[in-house]
């Protein structure tokens, strides 16, 4: 089992940002491919970004491409999402996860993904 903790969420104005943390306590997530998710009142959970347990691959979101940033320190066993020019369709619960299946092809999707986050709550105000 692998327990997931996001922090970093927040209220911010538009145009402005916010780094989320996702830290494994406990156990290592280095030999996981991690993602972020997020979800909106009344809407369905959907795919933010994606980095494999190597870190040479990632995924975005077409809508967050040139906006948000994934990464991973492996030293702190954490993973990042940096936000930057935010907008207030990005507000949402934000979702860590971790996925045991290690192939890049399928990142993107929700169904690899073992391990889940209790989320974080991003605000962004216009």
């Amino acid at each position: 089992q692998v327990q997931l903790v996001e922090s970093g969420g927040g209220l911010v104005q538009a145009g402005g940002s916010l780094r989320l943390s996702c830290a494994g306590p406990g156990r290592t997530i280095s030999t996981y491919n991690m993602g972020w998710f997020r979800q909106a009142p009344g809407k369905e959970r959907e795919f933010v970004a994606a980095i494999s347990w190597s870190g040479r691959s990632t995924a975005y979101e077409d809508s967050v491409k040139g906006r948000f940033t994934i990464s991973r320190d492996y030293a702190k066993n954490t993973m990042y999402l940096q936000m930057n020019s935010l907008k207030p369709e990005d507000t949402a619960v934000y979702y860590c996860a971790a996925s045991r299946d290690t192939s890049t092809s399928r990142m993107a999707s929700t169904k690899p993904y073992d391990y889940w986050g209790q989320g974080t709550q991003v605000t962004v105000s216009s």
